[in-house]
């Protein structure tokens, strides 16, 4: 079905295009999802930072920002959906037009600017959601802030009591100056900070830090020792790239922006396999950044991932898409003789 509308979706602006797909979806969430899809097969059960997944696949953050469809995403397959980024106050974000996609190239190009209504307003709908899996919250500042450590502090402590986990976003590209929190003291003040703030009810709620593609070997070292040393309990690895490669094809190759989708995949690939390996495996790590199939899924499992995540292939693919990656990633790993997702993990 998706394939037939797909046409008159893109004839519309992508960003009036997605918000009238998380607006159906909403809807469909609130009659109780009467078409969802089954539950993943068993051997896709994992867990993560304390967490039980019954699916290492999940809905990426900035698909649903402000939390509104979290029944209906979950009604089709992912195991996890994490919703965000949250700012302490609403904000409107950066000027249209700013999602541009690159159809021929099967990637988009965003400059959104966290626009959203604010944690405040989200924090009731994630408590009221049926939610049928782990939920996480991507946290951030807002752009006019004077004290951004203290946004991501207010950020986690709100949403610890709510979320099953909190993510912390310093690797956008489209606030000014984010991405610098990524790096020395400022990134360990930031992390103190956090960890201090995640007390809830339950307990320590598991912090997640997101981190970009376009690091070195030497940022990506140093972030991956305070993220240790703060007790971080998993890496997102990792957001939009500001890198552009000469082989795009689409008229918007050189809009301003995160690039997300198929063009990505290759350096998603390679920060994975740099931050293993600054880790040696003493943090779990969550893969983003073109997946758009099982088989990639499964690659980037067998390449040290304990999990993946996906937005712009859905909006190429549709809403069929996390069934179809959970069938196909079962598939690869009976035929390879695991037992459990997580004897994969790590296996290449």
């Amino acid at each position: 079905m998706f394939h037939l509308a797909r046409p008159a979706l893109f004839t519309l602006d992508p960003e009036t295009a997605h918000g009238l797909t998380v607006d159906a979806l909403a809807a469909w969430g609130r009659m109780g999802t009467p078409f969802a899809n089954p539950a993943p097969d068993p051997i896709l059960r994992t867990t993560l930072a304390g967490l039980q997944f019954a699916s290492p696949l999940g809905l990426a953050a900035g698909v649903d920002k402000d939390g509104v469809a979290i029944d209906g995403w979950f009604g089709l397959g992912f195991g996890s959906v994490e919703i965000g980024t949250l700012t302490p106050l609403a904000q409107p974000g950066n000027a249209r037009p700013r999602v541009f996609r690159l159809i021929e190239d099967r990637a988009v190009i965003n400059r959104l600017g966290f626009n959203n209504g604010g944690i405040g307003a989200a924090l009731p709908r994630a408590t009221t959601a049926r939610r049928k899996g782990v939920l996480g919250i991507n946290v951030g500042a807002n752009k006019d802030t004077a004290d951004r450590v203290a946004d991501y502090r207010l950020g986690v402590e709100s949403a610890a009591p709510i979320a099953d986990y909190v993510t912390i976003n310093i690797s956008s590209p489209n606030t000014p100056g984010l991405r610098d929190l990524q790096h020395g003291t400022a990134l360990a003040e930031l992390l103190a900070a956090a960890d201090e703030a995640r007390t809830a009810p339950s307990g320590q709620t598991p912090l997640f830090l997101k981190i970009a593609p376009d690091l070195d070997s030497l940022a990506i070292d140093g972030i991956v020792r305070t993220a240790i040393e703060h007790r971080i309990d998993a890496l997102i690895v990792s957001n939009t790239t500001i890198t552009r490669s000469p082989a795009l094809q689409s008229r918007h190759a050189g809009e301003t922006g995160g690039l997300s989708g198929a063009p990505l995949a290759a350096l998603a690939r390679a920060r994975l396999a740099d931050v293993r390996m600054a880790s040696g495996g003493t943090i779990p790590l969550i893969s983003v950044g073109g997946i758009d199939s099982g088989a990639e899924a499964y690659a980037r499992i067998r390449a040290g991932a304990s999990a993946v995540q996906l937005y712009t292939a859905l909006v190429y693919e549709g809403p069929g898409l996390a069934h179809s990656i959970n069938r196909d990633l079962a598939r690869l790993l009976y035929r390879d003789g695991f037992r459990h997702l997580a004897d994969a993990v790590g296996a290449k």
